[in-house]
């Protein structure tokens, strides 16, 4: 089992193709990268020992060299963020590795505090993060990710759809302790992120296009901590607008 003391890895994927946004790490905002904003934001919260960038784009490397962050290039295709992390730890030393997506800007240094702490003294092989869903657009919406869980915590299922559905309840509205959102960051013991990589991709991957589900096919058990911090996602260039105005609320300048 993992100890405090175990050497912490926090690896942000950044792909350059995206359908919905291209070039999305590189969009600007307030002046900075995207990339930029979630690296820093890392850099903020105690306990990690490392953080880079994973990339197999050029343009994206020199952006995170420019602003003196750490970066990887990964010159093989793969099928998802878990992957191309796993492809990084194959590379470097380290017992926990967090994978958080390159477009989850993390506004408060607790939200990493949220996932690792817990997680070292779990015996947990693989964590991720929920938050409570207070809005009925975001229950509605498939790009916003809802993960139902049981009594100790761990996930049962992830989906886009908005579940559990409430039979009786008002149509689309969220339930205060029963709807969440899952977060785009994960935390794996090496030797589970390793095994994950080399498993085939699922059915129930393939269908909702998230690849925890792969883990949960293979029975490979994913335990959900709740945080209450929170966090940008960034799906669109119509997302940056919103974005800066939350951050220029809530970061100094």
């Amino acid at each position: 089992m993992p100890s405090r003391s175990s050497s912490v890895t926090v690896v942000i994927p950044a792909r350059f193709g995206s359908s919905r946004f291209p070039g999305k790490p590189l969009a600007q905002l307030m002046g900075k990268p995207l990339i930029q904003h979630v690296y820093e934001r890392v850099q903020a919260a105690p306990g990690i020992g490392q953080v880079l960038v994973a990339t197999d784009d050029r343009r994206i490397s020199e952006a995170v060299q420019g602003f003196g962050g750490a970066v990887v290039l990964t010159g093989e295709p793969f099928r998802t963020g878990t992957d191309r992390v796993a492809g990084v730890a194959r590379q470097l030393p380290g017992d926990v590795f967090v994978n958080l997506q390159g477009d989850e800007i993390a506004l408060h240094p607790g939200l990493l505090t949220d996932l690792v702490t817990p997680f070292l003294t779990s015996g947990a092989a693989m964590g991720t993060l929920k938050r409570r869903l207070t809005s009925a657009d975001e229950l509605r919406n498939p790009g916003v990710v809802k993960v139902v869980t049981d009594r100790n915590g761990e996930a049962l299922y992830f989906s886009r759809a908005p579940i559990p559905h409430v039979r009786d309840g008002k149509a689309g509205e969220p339930v205060n302790g029963l709807h969440y959102v899952h977060l785009g960051i994960y935390i794996y013991t090496r030797d589970t992120l390793l095994r994950l990589a080399g498993m085939p991709t699922g059915m129930l991957e393939e269908a909702e296009k998230l690849e925890q589900l792969r883990a949960m096919e293979q029975g490979i058990r994913i335990r959900v901590w709740e945080t209450s911090h929170a966090s940008l996602r960034i799906d669109t260039p119509e997302d940056l607008d919103a974005a800066a105005a939350a951050l220029q609320k809530l970061v100094p300048c």
